[in-house]
């Protein structure tokens, strides 16, 4: 497995008192942060192994947010994001949540609910990648057997008796 990143939030908004307001919080924390304008200044920067979440403004010029986020789901990534809005409406709500996000909230928010939000969904991000590392490991482990123990395998996971595999594999049952 790689060295591991720390975590991050990644905070999307046009508007940048909110922007800078929302990075000191976190940073008081001990929560690095990254902060930018726009949708294709965050996409200019981001790379998916890049751990955390996405804090991203409903509505923003040029790209949504919800734009945002199914752009970077469709490419792979898979950072958990909450999204915050000062014009909320049930379809918006709905098209977010539906998107993927794990929180909608509404501006003013309070800064100790975004806090714990954010906390999370960092935590969420965190066991996603260490699930996502033991899959990729168990693929490694399963690359590495001999075509003879893949057959073997395949068998056992279809149900098949040992009796059966063995006699299949011309090997002894104990084998």
């Amino acid at each position: 497995m790689t060295e591991t990143l720390p975590p991050c939030v990644f905070i999307v908004d046009d508007d940048d008192d909110l922007r800078d307001s929302l990075a000191y919080l976190l940073r008081t924390v001990g929560i690095a942060t990254r902060t930018y304008r726009s949708a294709s200044e965050f996409f200019a920067e981001y790379r998916h192994e890049w751990p955390g979440c996405l804090v991203c403004d409903v509505r923003m010029p040029d790209i949504s947010g919800i734009e945002l986020y199914e752009r970077l789901t469709a490419a792979g990534g898979t950072l958990p994001v909450i999204f915050m809005t000062a014009y909320a409406d049930v379809p918006m709500a709905i098209r977010a949540l539906r998107s993927g996000a794990v929180e909608f909230i509404e501006k003013p928010f309070n800064a100790q609910v975004m806090l714990e939000r954010i906390q999370r969904a960092i935590a969420a991000d965190r066991e996603e990648r260490q699930l996502v590392a033991r899959w990729e490991e168990f693929g490694e482990r399963i690359a590495s057997l001999t075509d003879k123990e893949q057959e073997a395998l395949k068998l056992l996971m279809e149900g098949a008796p040992n009796k059966q595999i063995a006699a299949k594999l011309g090997i002894s049952e104990r084998a």
